[in-house]
């Protein structure tokens, strides 16, 4: 099973024809506060390349909620991670309130944002900063060939109409495609 497989199968519920790399990973949890959190959530953990990242800089303590649509990804993943501190849950990233049941310290993203239907994907973003704590972070990407799409430029303003700073990170060449981060604070 791979992302490449789910992709073919569920173009639109996957969103990536190829796993992230462990660079893009890196970028994805660098500056997030990741060692010092509390309670983390993951959108669209697919195979788990950013699970990983996350799960290596929490805390002993700490709590991971990844959330994923696809059934088949979420399955895998809750079979092949053994850590505690995960919890894998199968549904909607816009039910994220039930799924985390309290304010979380950061967002950690891999869903497939500019393929989605803006009203899907505002629900989406309504239910990250209802989640949030004050001072929260946020951390999605965005692949490099499509970030001056209409889809990509509404996005990032949807971002900087809701967070109070929002950053772009280097461009991570090695990955495939090339992709940047996107970081985002909640107001404090």
């Amino acid at each position: 099973m791979s992302i490449t497989t789910e992709f073919l199968r569920h173009p639109l519920m996957t969103g990536a024809v190829a796993a992230s790399s462990l660079r893009l990973a890196h970028a994805m949890t660098e500056g997030v506060g990741l060692e010092r959190a509390r309670t983390v959530v993951e959108l669209g953990p697919g195979t788990g390349v950013f699970t990983d990242a996350v799960l290596a800089r929490l805390p002993p303590r700490a709590r991971l909620v990844a959330v994923e649509l696809n059934p088949v990804l979420a399955a895998r993943l809750s079979a092949t991670r053994r850590d505690t501190r995960l919890t894998v849950v199968q549904g909607s990233a816009a039910e994220l309130a039930a799924a985390v049941g309290e304010p979380v310290d950061a967002v950690v993203s891999g869903l497939p944002w500019t393929v989605m239907p803006r009203e899907r994907r505002e629900r989406i973003l309504d239910a990250v900063t209802e989640v949030l704590a004050p001072g929260g972070r946020f951390t999605t990407f965005a692949y490099l060939h499509a970030a001056r799409t209409p889809p990509a430029r509404d996005f990032t303003a949807e971002l900087g109409r809701r967070f109070r700073r929002l950053e772009r990170s280097a461009v991570v060449w090695r990955n495939l495609p090339p992709a940047f981060v996107h970081r985002a604070t909640r107001e404090p």
